[in-house]
């Protein structure tokens, strides 16, 4: 192969290699996560019920057709009518029950039913083998099911794959499986954030938090220092239900109701609960002013801690 025709080639490859390198410098980004929002406005939900409620309208319709069915033929087989010859053969015989003002309801129109009587009248004029056939053409509440099919075919097919406004199958497949990610993705990361009296450790870093915690809601009965007001005071060495990081936070979480003190399990998350307990325990020996006295026991630190060993 010479010079030129190996320039030529390359030329030619180059616009493919380059397209190539985009589609995998793309495919190595990351991209964000996409939630395809409802179409036309209705979410998936309310897509469900609404087809919901048509299922059970056509369902209720079959129902009451069969209903009405059953009722006419258990009527008819109870007292059969009469055999009567048409008055005039020309006649068919919806057009002589007319003439004799026995004009059809309108479920007998959609059930398509015949007397037993004018089965005669039904018979087509050939025979096989001695065997006759009936002129008993389909039902008309089969057809209006059947044509109802065909309208909602039509209808899908321009929804979904013509006009493309909802999700296929494997395209809500990947969206629930998006949205199952994004779901655990934020389990996660609410358990890994949560802390209860087991995790509760002291941590100096929480103060500022807990303080703000506390002033907004403790203030009240604890005093604007921990001075006690209604509640203990909480500078100083005596605690009546524990003065570990673990007890202070198991009463904030549980509260104590015979005493008073309620329950911030469901008005505070783990974390502020946390961030409270370490503010509490800085306030030991910080000496207010007027502290109210001493409750409980004296609580040792170090006298918890051999105990524990």
């Amino acid at each position: 192969m010479n010079m030129k025709k190996f320039s030529l080639l390359m030329m030619m490859l180059l616009p493919a290699f380059s397209v190539f390198a985009q589609d995998a410098a793309e495919a190595t980004k990351e991209t964000a996560v996409v939630i395809p929002e409802p179409s036309l406005g209705v979410t998936t939900t309310e897509l469900l019920i609404i087809t919901l409620l048509v299922f059970s309208i056509i369902l209720l319709f079959v129902a009451i057709t069969l209903y009405n069915s059953f009722k006419v033929i258990y009527k008819e087989k109870l007292n059969p009518t009469p055999y009567v010859k048409h008055e005039a053969e020309a006649l068919d015989y919806e057009e002589w029950k007319k003439q004799k003002g026995d004009r059809p309801t309108i479920w007998t129109k959609l059930l398509s039913l015949k007397p037993l009587s004018a089965e005669k009248d039904l018979e087509i004029p050939h025979a096989y083998d001695g065997i006759k056939e009936l002129n008993n053409p389909v039902p008309t509440w089969f057809n209006v099911l059947f044509y109802g099919t065909l309208i909602f075919a039509a209808g899908y097919l321009y929804y979904y794959h013509i006009g493309e406004y909802g999700e296929r199958q494997d395209d809500e497949y990947k969206t629930e499986m998006t949205k199952a990610d994004l779901a655990k993705q934020q389990f996660l990361a609410k358990n890994a954030s949560s802390v209860d009296e087991n995790s509760v450790k002291v941590d100096p870093s929480q103060i500022e938090t807990g303080k703000g915690v506390f002033d907004a809601n403790c203030v009240a009965c604890h005093g604007q220092h921990g001075e006690g007001l209604v509640g203990p005071n909480l500078t100083d060495e005596f605690w009546l239900h524990g003065g570990s990081v673990k007890d202070i936070f198991k009463v904030v979480k549980y509260g104590v109701p015979e005493k008073g003190m309620v329950s911030w399990e469901k008005n505070m998350s783990s974390a502020n609960i946390s961030a409270v307990t370490n503010y509490i325990l800085s306030l030991q020996g910080s000496k207010p002013a007027n502290p109210k006295a001493p409750q409980g026991e004296k609580y040792d630190p170090a006298a918890e801690e051999v105990a524990a060993n």
